[in-house]
């Protein structure tokens, strides 16, 4: 299954750099990465980075997660990815540019958030 992280650019260096991450400063706080599936990241974007320009949006594999997944209650109780290690850069398959068109996020084909 392909998992989403929405990263700063500073963040994306550092994983590109250090070929890892150990997760924002709200990760931190919380003791996990957040990650979202396809059909929670448009929403992610929306209520923790409405306005921010300078993001990368990175596909993670996660079999490539290992144990260290787990599938928790959050928002509206659906279930989230959260990752409890760093992630490896060895687990991105993909990034993008996530540009900020003055309303919303614009995501890659294949993303819905015209609801956002």
């Amino acid at each position: 299954m392909k998992l989403y992280k929405i990263l700063h650019a500073k963040e994306w260096a550092t994983l590109r750099r250090e070929g890892r991450f150990q997760g924002s400063e709200v990760d931190a706080i919380d003791g996990y990465i957040h990650l979202s599936t396809a059909l929670q990241v448009c929403e992610t974007a929306a209520k923790h980075f409405k306005g921010i320009t300078g993001l990368v949006l990175v596909e993670i594999d996660s079999d490539q997660l290992g144990d260290s997944l787990r599938w928790e209650t959050a928002r509206g109780s659906q279930l989230f990815p959260h990752y409890f290690d760093a992630l490896s850069e060895r687990a991105v398959t993909l990034s993008w540019a996530l540009p900020w068109d003055g309303h919303s996020h614009r995501f890659p084909d294949g993303f819905e958030n015209d609801i956002y």
